[in-house]
């Protein structure tokens, strides 16, 4: 969407900051780029280069097999009686629990990749969004393992139930991002116009400041946690800490990202696509609220709801490249 800005005073400054600038030499429209979108460009690529995507990999990878190892120690310092701890947690009670520790840290990197993806395609933003939950419900089954009751009834236990409830629906969520990401790939691939361009800048600017809000977000979620189990001795579900508010700052940044495409795109499916992946952001968030069934039920109708919008954009592109192709 252009504006031809030859007006002037505040005007002029609006038009500038809210859509792209045209110009008419030859009958032809140009874009200019904007002060702040080489320093943004130049930021995200520093930030987020090859060199430092693989450094954070390695630091991943070492941190998560101390993780491992500490949570060991941990666990059978305790059952030695060699450590005592001031306060009680299911996680330092069974060996299976210390898997729990290196899920946490896969999931910051996993979290790293989606910032790093959100420029590139809302698709692939969304697919990553997907990936994220299923490991999350995947280190759940950690920490659920050492509550069962093996020896009672499998279905009459509320922990059996959980674990049942947790495992099936990793298996469904397997195969629906499996369908989603097969169904990503048939997107059409667009040329780079300037105005493209632009929205990339833009959404490259979204990705630095949800970095620092989410590192924000992680050193305050830590310290809570930290805090209502040391000093306060009570427990706070830790499968929820971070995750609650960190699925809300995402549905804010796609709620941004949607309302600056509005300058680049006035197709109904995009739109449309892109609200509906937004609502299925929701659906996770919400069922950060919910316990058992009622949780995963959320959880997979989240990637459901985004596999079916998905697939209704891809068979509205193709009626669309038809009735182009007879005009």
């Amino acid at each position: 969407m252009c504006v031809d800005a030859k007006t002037s005073g505040f005007n002029v400054i609006v038009f500038n900051l809210l859509f792209i600038p045209c110009s008419t030499n030859d009958n032809k429209m140009t874009t200019t780029k904007r002060a702040w979108e080489p320093v943004i460009d130049q930021m995200y690529a520093s930030v987020f280069s090859d060199l430092n995507k693989k450094r954070f990999e390695k630091i991943t990878l070492y941190l998560s097999i101390i993780g491992f190892l500490l949570h060991l120690i941990l666990i059978y310092a305790k059952k030695l009686e060699l450590i005592e701890f001031s306060f009680e947690t299911p996680l330092l009670d069974n060996p299976i629990s210390a898997i729990y520790t290196p899920f946490t840290i896969i999931l910051i990197y996993e979290i790293y990749l989606l910032v790093l993806n959100l420029p590139r395609s809302f698709t692939t933003s969304v697919s990553k969004q997907f990936e994220i939950i299923s490991l999350i419900l995947i280190r759940r089954i950690f920490a659920d393992i050492p509550k069962v009751d093996i020896n009672a009834n499998w279905f009459s236990t509320k922990e059996n139930l959980g674990l049942m409830y947790d495992v099936l629906g990793v298996l469904i969520l397997y195969y629906l991002i499996f369908l989603f990401n097969k169904a990503r790939h048939k997107l059409e691939k667009k040329p780079l116009t300037d105005a493209i361009n632009k929205f990339i800048s833009s959404k490259r600017g979204v990705s630095l400041i949800l970095l620092f809000v989410l590192i924000v977000l992680s050193f305050t979620s830590a310290y809570n946690w930290g805090n209502s189990l040391f000093l306060n001795n009570s427990s706070i579900d830790i499968n929820s800490v971070f995750y609650n508010e960190f699925f809300t700052v995402l549905i804010l940044a796609d709620v941004l990202i949607l309302l600056l495409s509005f300058q680049y795109t006035e197709r109904y499916s995009q739109i449309i696509r892109n609200t509906g992946f937004i609502i299925s952001t929701i659906l996770i968030r919400l069922s950060f609220g919910t316990t058992g069934l009622a949780n995963v039920s959320l959880i997979v109708s989240s990637v459901l709801f985004g596999l079916i919008i998905l697939w209704v954009y891809n068979l509205t592109e193709k009626e669309r490249k038809k009735r182009i192709t007879i005009i």
